[in-house]
C-alpha cells in the first residue's frame, strides 16, 4: 500500500538569489494600515524609553555595551581579553596578555559612566590593572615591575575576575544543576527557559562523544526540575549538530546521515519523554541543507510521533529563510505533526560574507543590509503567525520595533512566545510583561564552564555592538526614538539599494582590476550535483603523452627563439587580451580539467576546484599587470627639451619548468607570466602530469598565444637539463625542490654568454607557532587543514608544529583526534579529504621516513591508509627541532613543545633551518606576533589562521633563503623580473629649439 502523506523532496532553494528581487517582494507585502502603524509606533516608543530608563544596579550587556563601545580601543581590547584570558593557564602568559590589552585602550582614565556594578567592577578592575602598565614598556620591562608595584598575581586575579563577572551575567550556570537552580529562583509568570550546553563544534570522535553525554544529562536534569505544565509552557533545550558529529559538511552527507540521525533520534526521545522543547540550532549556510536533512530524519521517527517539543531554530538574515519554513510546514503536514520554529536573526553574518566571497559564489547567501534582515523577520514572522497552529513560532529578538510589529501582526497570545538571551533585554520584556501579562517569553541561557563562554561572549558582544545593532543604537540616548522606528523597508529605500554599496558581489571583489574566478559552494546540492556529474562526463581515456629528446628540446629552444620577436612586438593589451580569453576558456571547459587534475594529479574535489581557479586568477592578474608596465612606458622626470621614457620588454626565449603538485595553476603561472611579458616560452611539465600539461597549451594556443610563441617540451628531469644547459635561453622559472634550484643556478653560472635570470620557488621546513592565548578548535582545523590537506603535498604545507607546554597535551589530542576523522581514499569521490601521493616512489620515501620517526620520536598519530599510493596522516613528537633535517613532501606533522620563557630558543631553531617560505602563528598578543614577524624572515606568514592556500593577487607567494630566490608569483614585482628595461631618451628640441617651451612663455 503506498504511503498516503510522502515525506517533502529534499530541502532545495537558490543558494544565493538577487537581493533586488527579494527587496521587491517584501517592501511591498511589509505595508500596513495608519492605524497599525500608529500603534506600533506607541507599542515601540513605550519599550525604548523602558529600556532607557533602566537602572539595574547589576547591569547587563547593554550597559557594558554603552560603556565599552568596541568602536573604541577599550571595547576591542576587552573583547580579545574575554574571548581568550580564562583558558590561559600559566601566569607568564597571562601577564602577557593582560598588558598587552590593557596597554592597547585608556582604562587608567577611563571614567565610568554606568552605576551599574557589573560595569563599574569590571572597569575598576582593568583599570587599576592597566595603572601598573606604563606606555612604551617593554612586556619583560613591564612584568618585571608589575611585581614591585602592586604584585603580577594580583594584576592578573583582578583582570581575571572581570572577565568572570562578566561571564556569570552572561550564562546562567557553570553545570546545567547550577542554571536550572539560578533559573527557579527568577522564574516569574509568562517566564520559560531554554538551555543551551555551551562548546565548540565538534572536532573529534571524543568530542562529539562528551557533547552527547553532556545534552543527555541536560535533558534528564532538566525533565525532573520542569513541573507538570504542558508544552509550551515547559522548559527547554538546544541542541547543535556540529557538537554531535567531528565532520558535520555537506561533502560527508552519508556518513552524518548514518552516524548523527541515530545521535538526534536518541536525544529527542529522550526530550520527549519529559515533554520538554527540543530545538535544533541552526547552523551557517553551507550546512543548511544537510541540517534539515539529519533534522528531517531524526523527526520523521515514528517513536517520536505525538510530541509537539521537536523544534528548530531558523535564520532571517539567510535568504532562504522563507523557503526553510515553507520546507517546515510540509514536513509536519506529511507526518501529521506540530514543531516548534524559534526565528532569530542570525549571528555569524561576518563569516558568511568572507565564505561567499572566498568561495567565489555568485552571490551570498545572507543579506548583507541590517535593515533588509530586519525586513526579512518581519515577512517570516508573518508566515509562521499564518501557519499556527501546526507551527509554534518563537520570536527570538531584542529589537523593541520588531516586537512591536508582531504584536501588532499576532491575534491570539497564547499561540506563540518570544524569546531573549540570558542577561540582555531584561528591561524590554520587564515592560512587556507588565504591558501584557499574557504574553510569554522565553530566557535562551547558556550553560558552561568559563573556558567554554568565551567565544559566545565574544559573538554576542560583536553580534551587538556593532554599528548597527538595535540593542546598540536603543542604549544611545544621542540616537533619537524617532530614528528607531524607521521601518526596515523605509531604510532600504529601493529595491536596488537592497545590497550593501560597500560589499562587492564574490565576482568583483578585484574590481576594477580583474574579475574573481567563479567557485561553487559543496553545501548547495543542486551546485554539487551539477558540477560531479559535469566532472563524470569529462573523464574518458587520454592518450599517453611521449617524452621529449634532448634533440627536440633544443630545438624547441630554436623555434622560441624564432617566435620571440614577433610576440615581443606584439602590443601588451592584446597579449592581455589573449590571456583573458585563456581564463574564460578555463572557465568554460572547468569540469574538464577537473577531471584530468583527479585522475592524473590525485586531487580531491575542493583542491582539483581551487587550483582551476587559481589557474584563472593567474591569467587575468597578469593580464591586468601587464597591460601597465608593459604600455606605454613610464615617463621619467628631467629637464624642458628632452622626454625619457622607461619601457619593459620580453627578454626571449624562458624556460619554465614546473612541479607535479600544482600541474596547472603553477604551470599556467609561470608561462602566462612569462608570455606577458613578451617572452617566448618552453614550458616543461613534471613528468608525473604530462597530460594537464598538454590540455593546458592546447587552451592557450586556442586562446591566440602563437605557436612559435609558446613550445611544450615533455620528459623528465634529464630534459629539464638540457633546456637550462642550452646557452640560447634567455631564462629559466623554476618551482621544485632547493637541490634541483641549486643546480639550475650553477649551470646557468657556468655558461659564458649573458647573465640569465632564475626565478626559483622552492620549499621549506614550514613552522607554527602555538601560544597558551590560542583557541584550541581554531588551532586543530588550522593545523590539520595546513598539514595534510592535499595529502601534504603543497610548498606551503605545516611541517614543524611548536606548542606551548602549558596546553600542549590538550592541542595536540585535538589535532590528532581531528586528523583521525578525515577521509582518505579516491579523489574522485567528493566525501574524500586525503587522496593519494604522487607516485610508488613518493610513497616509499614518506614510509621510511615514517619508519624512522617510529624509532625516533613519540608517536601521537599513526593513520591507516587503503592500499595504493596513499599515505595516511602522522603526527610525531620530536624531542628538539634539529630532529627534523629536510623538508619532507607528505601528510606529516612533527610538534615540538616550548616553554613560554624559551620563545627566543623557537625562533632560533626556525632561522636555523634556513628556510623561509611559510610560517603560522597562533596567538592573541598582538607583540607576541609582532616580535616574531620582526625577527624571522618569512615570504609569508599568517596568523590565526591556516597557512596553505594563497590567493593570486591577494597573498603574492614565494620565500627567501633556501625557500626561493623572489619574486613572488602572483605579486605586483613577479612580472619584471621576467623583462628586461629600455630607457629612451629623445632631445625634443634637436629641431630649432624647444617650441613647446616658447609657446607657453608669457
Amino acid at each position: 500500500m503506498p504511503d498516503p502523506s510522502p515525506l517533502p523532496s529534499p530541502f532545495s532553494a537558490p543558494y544565493a538569489p538577487d537581493d533586488a528581487a527579494i527587496a521587491a517582494r517584501l517592501r511591498q507585502d511589509a505595508k500596513l494600515g495608519a492605524e497599525a502603524e500608529a500603534q506600533i509606533d506607541r507599542t515601540a516608543t513605550r519599550l525604548i524609553e523602558a529600556i532607557r530608563a533602566n537602572d539595574d544596579p547589576l547591569g547587563g550587556v547593554e550597559d557594558m555595551l554603552r560603556e565599552f563601545a568596541l568602536s573604541t580601543k577599550e571595547g576591542l581590547a576587552l573583547m580579545v581579553l574575554a574571548e581568550a584570558l580564562l583558558r590561559v593557564p600559566d601566569a607568564r602568559t597571562a601577564d602577557q596578555f593582560i598588558e598587552d590589552k590593557l596597554g592597547q585602550g585608556d582604562f587608567v582614565n577611563h571614567e565610568t559612566r554606568s552605576s551599574a556594578f557589573l560595569v563599574n567592577a569590571s572597569a575598576w578592575a582593568l583599570g587599576m590593572s592597566a595603572r601598573v602598565i606604563q606606555p612604551g614598556e617593554t612586556p619583560q620591562g613591564t612584568i618585571g615591575r608589575l611585581t614591585k608595584r602592586l604584585g603580577a598575581p594580583a594584576v592578573r586575579a583582578a583582570t581575571r575576575q572581570a572577565m568572570r563577572l562578566m561571564g556569570s551575567h552572561f550564562v546562567l550556570g557553570e553545570t546545567i544543576e547550577a542554571a536550572l537552580s539560578r533559573a527557579q529562583s527568577h522564574t516569574a509568570r509568562g517566564s520559560r527557559y531554554s538551555f543551551d550546553m555551551l562548546g565548540e563544534g565538534a572536532r573529534t570522535a571524543d568530542d562529539s562523544h562528551r557533547y552527547f553525554e553532556s545534552y543527555a544529562r541536560a535533558i534528564e536534569a532538566i525533565g525532573k526540575a520542569a513541573g507538570d505544565q504542558p508544552l509550551p509552557d515547559r522548559p527547554g533545550i538546544s541542541v547543535k549538530l556540529s557538537a554531535l558529529h567531528p565532520r558535520f559538511e555537506a561533502v560527508s552527507h552519508a556518513r552524518v546521515m548514518t552516524e548523527l540521525v541515530p545521535q538526534l533520534i536518541d536525544l529527542a526521545r529522550r526530550a520527549k519523554a519529559f515533554d520538554l522543547n527540543f530545538t535544533v540550532d541552526a547552523e551557517e549556510a553551507d550546512r543548511l541543507e544537510l541540517s534539515l536533512d539529519v533534522i528531517a530524519a531524526a523527526f520523521a521517527d515514528p517513536s517520536l510521533a505525538g510530541w509537539s517539543g521537536f523544534g528548530l531554530a531558523i535564520q532571517a538574515y539567510q535568504k532562504r529563510a522563507a523557503d526553510v519554513i515553507d520546507y517546515v510546514d510540509a514536513l509536519t503536514r506529511a507526518l501529521d505533526r506540530r514543531m516548534m520554529v524559534r526565528l532569530v536573526k542570525g549571528a555569524y553574518w561576518d563569516t558568511e560574507i568572507k565564505r561567499a566571497q572566498e568561495r567565489g559564489l555568485d552571490g551570498y547567501p545572507v543579506f548583507t543590509r541590517k535593515a533588509m534582515t530586519d525586513l526579512n523577520y518581519v515577512a517570516c514572522a508573518r508566515k509562521l503567525l499564518a501557519l499556527r497552529p501546526r507551527l509554534f513560532p518563537q520570536f527570538a529578538t531584542h529589537n523593541a520595533l520588531t516586537v512591536a510589529i508582531i504584536l501588532e501582526l499576532a491575534d491570539d497570545p497564547l499561540s506563540f512566545e518570544f524569546q531573549r538571551l540570558h542577561g540582555m533585554g531584561e528591561a524590554l520584556y520587564a515592560q512587556l510583561g507588565e504591558d501584557r501579562p499574557e504574553i510569554a517569553h522565553r530566557t535562551y541561557a547558556p550553560v558552561g564552564s568559563h573556558r567554554d563562554l568565551l567565544a559566545y561572549l565574544v559573538r554576542r558582544l560583536l553580534e551587538n555592538g556593532a554599528n548597527s545593532s538595535f540593542v546598540a543604537l536603543a542604549a544611545d540616548n544621542r540616537v533619537s526614538i524617532v530614528d528607531l522606528l524607521r521601518r526596515p523597508a523605509e531604510i532600504v529605500g529601493a529595491d536596488d539599494k537592497a545590497s550593501h554599496a560597500a560589499i562587492p558581489l564574490p565576482a568583483e571583489l578585484y574590481r576594477p582590476q580583474r574579475e574573481n574566478s567563479h567557485g561553487i559552494e559543496f553545501g548547495e546540492r543542486k551546485a554539487l550535483g551539477a558540477l560531479t556529474s559535469a566532472i563524470a562526463a569529462e573523464r574518458t581515456a587520454s592518450p599517453s603523452v611521449s617524452p621529449s629528446t634532448t634533440e627536440q628540446a633544443n630545438a624547441a629552444v630554436v623555434a622560441a627563439r624564432r617566435g620571440f620577436k614577433a610576440w615581443n612586438a606584439t602590443p601588451a593589451t592584446k597579449r592581455a587580451a589573449i590571456l583573458d580569453k585563456a581564463a574564460g576558456l578555463l572557465e568554460q571547459r572547468r569540469a574538464h580539467f577537473l577531471a584530468l587534475l583527479q585522475s592524473e594529479g590525485g586531487k580531491t574535489l575542493d583542491d582539483a576546484l581551487s587550483e582551476v581557479r587559481e589557474a584563472i586568477d593567474f591569467c587575468r592578474y597578469y593580464a591586468a599587470l601587464g597591460q601597465k608596465l608593459f604600455g606605454e612606458g613610464e615617463t621619467m622626470p628631467g629637464p624642458t627639451g628632452e622626454s625619457n621614457v622607461l619601457e619593459l620588454h620580453g627578454r626571449g626565449a624562458f624556460v619554465a619548468i614546473s612541479p607535479w603538485n600544482f600541474p596547472l595553476a603553477i604551470f599556467l603561472g609561470q608561462v602566462t607570466a612569462a608570455l606577458m611579458a613578451g617572452n617566448a616560452v618552453i614550458a616543461k611539465p613534471a613528468e608525473q602530469t604530462p597530460r594537464i600539461a598538454a590540455e593546458a597549451v592546447a587552451l592557450l594556443h586556442q586562446a591566440g598565444v602563437p605557436t612559435s610563441a609558446l613550445h611544450l617540451v615533455q620528459g623528465d628531469g634529464a630534459v629539464g637539463a638540457a633546456l637550462v644547459a642550452n646557452s640560447a635561453i634567455a631564462g629559466v622559472v623554476f618551482t621544485g625542490s632547493t637541490a634541483v634550484a641549486r643546480s639550475i643556478n650553477r649551470t646557468l653560472a657556468a655558461k659564458d654568454g649573458p647573465i640569465v635570470p632564475l626565478i626559483a620557488e622552492t620549499g621549506g621546513i614550514n613552522a607554527m607557532i602555538v601560544d597558551a592565548t590560542a583557541l584550541p578548535e581554531q588551532v586543530a582545523d588550522d593545523v590539520v587543514t595546513s598539514a595534510f590537506r592535499s595529502a601534504g603535498q603543497r610548498c606551503s604545507a605545516l611541517r614543524l608544529l611548536f606548542v606551548q607546554d602549558d596546553v600542549a597535551d590538550r592541542m595536540i589530542e585535538m589535532i590528532a583526534g581531528a586528523a583521525r576523522e578525515l577521509k582518505i581514499g579516491e579523489p574522485s569521490e567528493p566525501s574524500t579529504h586525503i587522496g593519494p601521493v604522487i607516485d610508488a616512489e613518493a610513497k616509499q620515501r614518506l614510509d621510511a621516513h615514517i619508519a624512522r620517526m617510529k624509532q625516533e620520536a613519540r608517536v601521537h598519530l599513526a593513520g591507516e591508509a587503503p592500499s595504493g599510493n596513499f599515505v595516511a596522516p602522522h603526527i610525531f613528537e620530536l624531542s628538539a627541532a634539529g630532529q627534523l633535517k629536510e623538508e619532507v613532501f607528505g601528510p606529516i606533522l612533527h610538534v615540538v613543545r616550548y616553554r613560554a620563557d624559551k620563545l627566543g630558543e623557537v625562533l632560533s631553531a626556525i632561522e636555523a633551518t634556513g628556510f623561509g617560505l611559510t610560517l603560522g602563528i597562533h596567538s592573541r598578543i598582538d607583540d607576541t606576533i609582532e616580535h616574531v614577524i620582526d625577527r624571522l624572515q618569512v615570504g609569508n606568514i599568517y596568523v590565526n589562521r591556516n597557512m596553505i592556500g594563497a590567493v593570486v593577487g591577494v597573498q603574492p607567494f614565494g620565500g627567501s633563503g633556501l625557500s626561493g630566490t623572489g619574486p613572488k608569483a602572483g605579486g605586483p614585482h613577479y612580472l619584471a623580473r621576467f623583462a628586461t628595461e629600455q630607457t629612451i631618451t629623445i632631445n625634443t628640441a634637436a629641431a630649432g629649439g624647444n617650441a613647446a617651451l616658447m609657446a607657453g612663455v608669457e
